[in-house]
């Protein structure tokens, strides 16, 4: 299992499985347990959802697994968490694994993040892209939110420090929201993880999704949710964040860039994102784009 060094100089452990091509999946290959496997499955989503991913793809292809979620919440990059940065992270891993040529899968900021790689590099040989459009993206949307999630994070310092000072902690538990009321979740996280992604949607601040289209040349696909639109309340300054919107609403301006496109039928982000709908959609794409070794 290789470490790789990241560009502020922490460490990251990279599983690889299988063989034939190489695909360069940022997801956690060991299943959750205990209270985080029954928080996961509160908001639908499954503990093993990395490692189901990365069973269903290493017979076909070389998976080289890291959970760079996990690791940039376990060590927060609050200054530096920029797509620059990203990019050069997925190409040390690619290095770390050998890999002169890969494809890519990433969700929601991990999509994201792809884009950008695309952006910085000719070594891609397909982009996947589930739960963010490439085209139309929600950039200013997701600065506010990001920003008022940090707020929050702020306020949730202070008052922490203020009841651990009397002895009055009285902490809400969290938890998923209620029939899709995003007003009623707490947040937990601490400034510096939220304050990295400030940073992250600051960096993409103006960023041109159209013109960047031109130097994005490697087989791509995009796919989201069709209920894939969240709308935050007045705690997040009342942003509608349209994901499947975007796709929907300017599909075959999309395709026209050179992009394969699904929408996935009632699905929204959590639902879209599970190993049985990914699966099915994304191995056959990746076969007959970039190949893989026979079955069996």
């Amino acid at each position: 299992m290789p470490t790789v060094t990241l560009h502020d100089a922490s460490p990251i452990e990279v599983e690889v499985h299988g063989e034939g091509p190489v695909l360069l999946l940022p997801v956690n290959p060991l299943p959750a347990e205990g209270p985080q496997a029954e928080a996961m499955r509160a908001w639908g989503t499954d503990p093993a959802l990395g490692r189901s991913l990365v069973e269903g793809l290493r017979d076909a292809f070389t998976v080289v697994a890291f959970d760079y979620e996990n690791h940039v919440l376990a060590n927060p990059k609050p200054g530096t968490l920029t797509p620059a940065n990203i990019a050069r992270d997925l190409l040390a891993v690619a290095d770390a694994a050998g890999a002169d040529r890969f494809a890519y899968y990433g969700y929601s900021w991990l999509a994201l993040s792809g884009l950008q790689l695309a952006l910085r590099t000719d070594r891609l040989s397909a982009l996947v892209m589930g739960g963010f459009p490439p085209l139309g993206g929600p950039y200013a949307e997701m600065l506010r939110v990001t920003m008022a999630t940090h707020e929050m994070a702020l306020a949730g310092a202070s008052k922490k420090a203020v009841e651990k000072a009397t002895g009055e902690a009285a902490e809400k538990p969290s938890g998923p929201p209620e029939k899709d009321d995003w007003s009623s979740v707490e947040v937990t996280l601490s400034p510096d993880q939220t304050r990295q992604f400030v940073t992250l949607y600051e960096e993409l601040r103006g960023f041109d999704d159209l013109a960047a289209q031109a130097r994005i040349t490697c087989p791509r696909l995009c796919f989201v949710g069709s209920a894939d639109d969240i709308e935050y309340g007045e705690r997040w300054g009342g942003v509608r964040v349209g994901i499947a919107s975007a796709v929907v609403g300017r599909r075959a301006e999309i395709e026209a860039l050179g992009w394969d496109v699904t929408v996935l039928d009632g699905l929204d982000h959590m639902g879209a994102m599970q190993p049985p709908t990914v699966l099915p959609l994304v191995r056959p794409w990746l076969r007959a784009r970039i190949g893989a070794l026979p079955a069996g």
